[in-house]
């Protein structure tokens, strides 16, 4: 059920029907119990998968979020509400919170997209305002040092992926907690998820930059693997944008056109309403190469194209 990662610190895996399919949990143990790092979806599956862990004895002492990305905080609700167990978030999680308790998100991200080209999101698609509305019962911030289990880790945000998200580090132990930051063998969608216009991979290439100041030899992801080589990875992640970004400033080089256009050009006939994170990244693209000079927008009737300088 729970596999050992290194020292104290455990993995469980949880799935879910939904986005990724699983997420990592991380449970850091302690002499009150285990630290959870991130909770999965609030899904049947998630929560059946949790109640076997806690059927086995095992004592959890408090929840700590990464991010208030819903593979991340989906079941914490639950586990202060229902379990018993205090949930530890970001100041600037905590402000995510109380944005995304109000019904409309889907709104704005429907709006985003036919904005910039799409058809719309789905009627089907899930309003997860509830999942927020609760109280967190204790808030970190930068640079503040977290106990998680017995260790004390070194909290340090990492804008990008999203915009509260944040890595633990422990000195000594050269261990990164990098959640959704870097995953080992995919990038990680750099995405408008709050449906809201921010240059967040501008965010996102310093925030790689940040995270190459703390020597690691492992470091333990929200999806898939852990990273063994935290630079070398660093410099894959950064060499792939770079690739993606030349792919989008030529596909507008001759011709506007709006995200979903380039999207399609690049990814092929990809459904956005299905595939939104493709979309996203070729948005997120557009953006930053506008913010750097490399492209100029054009907006007719309420729809926004882009078009190299």
């Amino acid at each position: 059920m729970l596999t050992n990662v290194t020292g104290n610190i455990h993995k469980l895996v949880i799935q879910f029907p939904d986005g990724m399919g699983e997420v990592n949990c991380y449970l850091i143990e302690g002499k009150h119990g285990y630290t959870v790092i991130d909770t999965g979806t609030d899904s049947k599956e998630a929560k059946d998968g949790w109640e076997k862990v806690l059927a086995s004895g095992i004592a959890i002492e408090k929840v700590v979020l990464t991010h208030a990305h819903q593979d991340h905080i989906g079941l914490a609700k639950w586990f202060q509400q229902d379990v018993g167990v205090p949930v530890i978030v970001s100041d600037l999680s905590y402000e995510e919170m109380k944005k995304n308790r109000v019904s409309g998100l889907k709104d704005r991200l429907n709006q985003l997209v036919i904005k910039h080209g799409g058809q719309g999101l789905s009627d089907h698609m899930k309003d997860e305002a509830s999942i927020y509305d609760f109280e967190p019962d204790g808030l970190f911030e930068n640079n503040q040092e977290i106990q998680l289990g017995d260790d004390f880790y070194q909290a340090i945000w990492t804008p990008g992926h999203a915009p509260d998200h944040f890595c633990f580090y422990h000195k000594e132990k050269k261990v990164m907690i990098i959640g959704d930051h870097m995953l080992k063998d995919i990038n990680p969608v750099i995405g408008l998820w709050s449906g809201e216009e921010q240059n967040v991979l501008k965010d996102y290439f310093a925030s790689l930059q940040v995270i190459k100041k703390y020597p690691s030899d492992i470091a333990l992801p929200g999806h898939g693997d852990p990273i063994l080589h935290l630079n070398d990875r660093v410099e894959e992640i950064k060499h792939k944008h770079e690739h993606r970004l030349e792919q989008v400033l030529a596909s507008v080089k001759d011709k506007a056109k709006t995200a979903n256009d380039v999207c399609y050009e690049i990814y092929g006939t990809v459904n956005i309403i299905l595939n939104l994170s493709s979309f996203m990244a070729t948005l997120t693209r557009l953006l930053y190469l506008e913010s750097i000079g490399k492209v100029v927008r054009k907006e007719v009737n309420g729809k926004v194209s882009f078009e190299s300088c």
